[in-house]
């Protein structure tokens, strides 16, 4: 059997021009949605009057870790096989698995920015511990590592002093800030590998054809499990006091990207042609790129910190606890994978 590849790639896309009133429905329902997934945790973790058990917080958690394992796999790195392996490409993208191979690339960067910030909040560490370090033959950056402590420490203190919890807090305050801002930054790191993806899933949304209603019930599981997976991130990262607003901003940039998408899916639904040379490389490279960058930070991040290297199931004798957490995490990894069936 031979398969004849296309000459071209294609120049339009499959609008027509059929259920116009969902599709504009599609941009507010989409941010609902998206809003209420990424806001939920965080409102419930800021607002002690809601007395949200503790068990919302662990389900949330390891459910929205799962969410964002398959979207790494299955929404992104899948999506970009499928993009950069059109068979209108040809030339490199037939010689090399480029999905793979870019995919790997942001696992490499990641990988060096996560040392690098590791090397960077250890030097803290050590001045901290060892003021004596810092004297006149050390080099230039000494002083700056010990302005960064103080900071640091500063940033620490005002955050516990709201905490009702006095003791557990002077002796938190120790060691925090360098977990503090690692935390900080894999909420970014998150935040960003899934806000590039969204734009795409809300364009291919606003221009899709007869799979348009498909599509939107898929698409709106999917803002809301990935909102899920990021707010409950945010909200369980320590953030200092004069920052307590980007969890907020971040979880809004979410909720708009998706919406944002689609209304410009809608204003250029006769002229943006998705399969496209230059949309399929676009797409493809970004889907690819965000994929690494997604897969390292949930497997490394998310899944090694929670269940290998935190002391959260230390104590767990019965193994009841972590059993549950697994069942979570795998609970979110497949209801996002399903909905892969059609998003």
């Amino acid at each position: 059997m031979s398969v004849t590849r296309r000459d071209t790639c294609e120049s339009g896309n499959d609008f027509d021009n059929a259920n116009m009133g969902a599709r504009i429905s599609a941009v507010f329902v989409i941010f609902v949605l998206s809003a209420f997934g990424s806001f939920m945790p965080i409102v419930a973790k800021k607002a002690p009057r809601l007395r949200v058990p503790d068990w919302f917080f662990f389900i949330v958690r390891y459910f929205g870790t799962g969410v964002i394992v398959a979207t790494g796999f299955i929404h992104l790195l899948a999506e970009a096989e499928e993009e950069l392996g059109d068979d209108c490409l040809g030339g490199i993208f037939d010689v090399y698995p480029w999905p793979a191979g870019i995919a790997l690339m942001g696992v490499i960067v990641m990988f060096f920015l996560d040392v690098y910030a590791h090397n960077r909040f250890d030097a803290i560490m050590r001045k901290r511990t060892n003021p004596e370090a810092c004297s006149d033959g050390c080099n230039e950056g000494c002083n700056e590592q010990q302005e960064d402590t103080e900071e640091a420490d500063r940033q620490n203190k005002l955050y516990y002093n709201e905490s009702t919890h006095d003791l557990e807090s002077d002796a938190a305050s120790k060691d925090s800030s360098p977990n503090m801002n690692l935390e900080m930054i894999n909420s970014f790191v998150l935040e960003f590998g899934i806000v590039f993806h969204s734009v795409f899933v809300g364009l291919s949304l606003a221009i899709a054809g007869d799979e348009f209603k498909t599509l939107y019930a898929a698409i709106s599981f999917h803002q809301m499990f990935e909102g899920l997976g990021l707010g409950s991130r945010f909200a369980m990262t320590q953030w200092p006091r004069k920052k307590w607003y980007i969890p907020w901003v971040l979880a809004l940039a979410y909720s708009l990207v998706t919406p944002l998408g689609i209304a410009v899916g809608l204003g250029v639904r006769k002229s943006y042609p998705p399969g496209s040379r230059t949309s399929l490389i676009v797409t493809g490279v970004f889907d690819s790129f965000c994929g690494g960058i997604l897969i390292y930070n949930s497997l490394v991040e998310l899944m090694a910190n929670d269940f290998l290297y935190s002391s959260n199931f230390k104590n767990d004798h019965n193994h009841r606890k972590i059993l549950s957490a697994l069942f979570c995490l795998s609970l979110g990894a497949f209801a996002m994978a399903l909905i892969g069936r059609w998003a």
